[in-house]
């Protein structure tokens, strides 16, 4: 029985390879003509492709890209992959950060400047009235130097060019090659997607700012918000009290018959509700970026490269090694270098009051493991 069906088989096997050799000898004109069909298919395509507009083109090349981007080589994994398809959200954000980059510039103008009309017109007068002479002095004092340091490193930070490596000089140390710019990028360089261009030690691109915070304005960018932080504490301390009166002034307009409170009152209980909710929401959430970036700086990091320098120290860790950040120069001599304390009298003229001194070095070269222990000798 094992043979005959075996026979049968053979025999089914054999007809099978006849029959797909005579279709395929009949058929072969018909593939000439398909293959010359999709060739000339092809031919048109592109010829089509080349009269479209210029935009158009780069928009189906860049989508071909990102298409290939995933099935690039062996090393492609999750992360590369969604990063390709997070690719177009990614770019929407860049162009929007881009374009309302004056309006948050705006509002912080905007916001602060509320504030200290209220602190001129309502809080001032009040001090003046009911405070001794000693406590005036030094709210006069702290204000007025807290503001002047606000205005002073807002506007660095806005107006001061972060850094760019050099496009046309070709003997500058680098560790690779911009894949959007096409330049070499130096150590602690990278790319902005919303500026478009490589920044030096780059942080982050700040849309407060309307400005990347690179090498030279990082020192601008952080002494604002440690100022601004400071301000927006001193306001919603020193008029905690205030706050409280109004608070149970407008509650009390609610729930009893009104009383006799003009217009100017009530206005000035809604301003300072107001000020109190602004500051304190600021302070808690400005003060929280500013100890993260103060953690970054006594690390010797920025916010790029603690991201870089986790992943590195993981990857490592794997293989019973311990990685550690070439330009971490100590807690101490790292905040030197942030500020450019170069002498002890510069704590003062260069840290506590506003200075447009150079940061420490070019940008280009840094200084990996440091033989001498302290760089700046203070």
């Amino acid at each position: 029985m094992s043979l005959v069906a075996f026979a049968v088989a053979a025999c089914l096997l054999i007809t099978l390879h006849f029959c797909v050799f005579v279709c395929v000898r009949r058929m072969r004109p018909c593939l000439g003509v398909g293959h010359l069909l999709l060739r000339w298919l092809r031919v048109c395509s592109r010829r089509a492709r080349n009269r479209l507009p210029k935009c158009v083109r780069e928009r189906w090349a860049y989508a071909q890209l990102l298409w290939r981007s995933l099935f690039y080589n062996s090393l492609t994994n999750c992360d590369v992959v969604s990063d390709s398809l997070l690719e177009p959200i990614f770019w929407m954000v860049d162009i929007l950060t881009r374009w309302f980059g004056m309006v948050f510039v705006f509002l912080v103008v905007a916001l602060t400047s509320s504030i200290l009309i209220i602190s001129y017109f309502c809080l001032l007068p009040l001090v003046l009235n009911t405070y001794p002479p000693f406590w005036i002095v030094w709210h006069i004092c702290y204000g007025h130097w807290n503001l002047i340091m606000i205005i002073f490193h807002y506007y660095k930070a806005t107006k001061t060019s972060p850094g760019y490596p050099p496009k046309m000089k070709p003997d500058i140390p680098f560790v690779s090659v911009c894949k959007k710019c096409i330049i070499p990028k130096p150590a602690r360089t990278h790319h902005c997607g919303i500026c478009n261009t490589c920044i030096l030690k780059m942080d982050h691109h700040c849309p407060w700012l309307n400005n990347c915070v690179g090498h030279f304005n990082h020192r601008y960018f952080f002494s604002f918000c440690l100022f601004m932080t400071l301000g927006c504490m001193y306001c919603s301390i020193s008029g905690r009290t205030l706050f409280i009166n109004a608070y149970h002034a407008i509650e009390s307009s609610y729930n009893t018959p009104p009383p006799p409170y003009t217009f100017k009152d009530k206005m000035f209980h809604k301003s300072i509700i107001y000020m109190w909710v602004l500051t304190s929401t600021v302070a808690v959430a400005l003060g929280g970026l500013t100890l993260w970036h103060a953690m970054l700086i006594s690390r010797g990091e920025t916010s790029i490269e603690r991201h870089i320098n986790k992943k590195e120290a993981k990857r490592l860790a794997k293989h019973g090694k311990v990685y550690r950040n070439p330009f971490n120069y100590g807690r101490l001599n790292n905040w030197k270098i942030f500020f450019g304390v170069e002498k002890t009298s510069h704590w003062l003229t260069r840290v506590l009051l506003p200075s447009s001194h150079a940061p420490y070095g070019d940008g280009l070269t840094w200084d990996i493991y440091p033989h001498q222990k302290d760089i700046m000798p203070v």
